[in-house]
């Protein structure tokens, strides 16, 4: 599902690092050595059909890389 951030992430935090994290190699893999964090935030999105809604996101960081992998977990 493609989605538009609106709105500013709120609510950062990591939620797991290093081993925590289940596709490090992956993570390695495609877009290089770091160390990768994975986040969890809130926004207001866009979806494709025009909805504008809240969600809680999940992604992963790197310093260096920046957010990679963001998807939808849950609509508020």
């Amino acid at each position: 599902m493609r989605f538009e951030i609106v709105s500013d992430l709120t609510g950062v935090e990591t939620i797991a690092v290093g081993s925590g994290i289940r596709i490090p190699a992956k993570l390695r893999k495609r877009y290089g050595v770091a160390k990768w964090r994975k986040c969890k935030g809130f926004a207001e999105i866009r979806l494709e059909s025009g909805e504008l809604g809240w969600a809680e996101l999940h992604w992963y960081e790197a310093a260096g890389i920046g957010k990679r992998g963001m998807k939808i977990k849950q609509f508020l």
